[in-house]
């Protein structure tokens, strides 16, 4: 088994990274992708991918984190994954994206989720039970709450780790993935972002 970074620690307050799918609030979480455009103080402005200006309160201790790479080879039966995937119309589940979590994080949002990466597409967090070779790629075969799922891992799909930062990251331009809370008046606030480094972009 992979050994856990120190930081792991740190992370177990990053639960609602991008990665991190969860079972719906009464308030559904607002998903800003885009790129910093300033932050000031516990104010971040995010230029957002649809060309609109948001602007979230981060909370006074709100946590950094950032991606680093990860190969299939990475994966292994016992590890807990978060993947980003879509429905074929076979039925089967391909990714477009993998996570592996620390253990420190392992049954954080666990399930399989609708997700907004377009149609038919899926959040799963789950257990990583078995592998397999198949002609697209490798099989991967997870369990969450008592259920089962495959879904297909392709040699090209990313596949990425998480670390801790710091506020250093969120200068203007880099790439952001922030789940926010929209309050009654409208007002955005939260208490974690994922951020670049070193060129590695939170999926967007």
């Amino acid at each position: 088994m992979r050994a856990i970074s120190l930081a792991a620690a740190g992370l177990v307050a990053l639960m609602a990274i991008p990665a991190v799918a969860q079972t719906p609030p009464a308030n559904p979480p607002v998903r800003v992708r885009g790129t910093v455009d300033k932050l000031d103080g516990q104010m971040l402005m995010v230029k957002s991918r649809d060309g609109s200006e948001v602007t979230i309160a981060l909370a006074p201790d709100y946590k950094v984190a950032y991606l680093v790479k990860r190969t299939l080879a990475d994966i292994k039966p016992g590890d807990y994954v978060a993947s980003a995937g879509v429905k074929a119309p076979d039925g089967k589940i391909y990714a477009v994206e993998v996570r592996i979590f620390p253990q420190a994080l392992r049954g954080a949002g666990e399930g399989q989720y609708p997700w907004d990466q377009g149609p038919d597409s899926v959040m799963t967090n789950a257990t990583v039970t078995g592998t397999a070779q198949a002609t697209a790629g490798e099989v991967l075969t997870v369990t969450y709450k008592g259920k089962t799922s495959d879904y297909i891992v392709k040699p090209d799909c990313p596949i990425f780790g998480y670390e801790a930062g710091d506020a250093s990251l969120l200068k203007p331009g880099a790439a952001v993935f922030v789940v926010a809370q929209k309050k009654p008046d409208g007002t955005l606030t939260a208490a974690r972002v994922t951020a670049e480094k070193d060129g590695i972009k939170p999926p967007m």
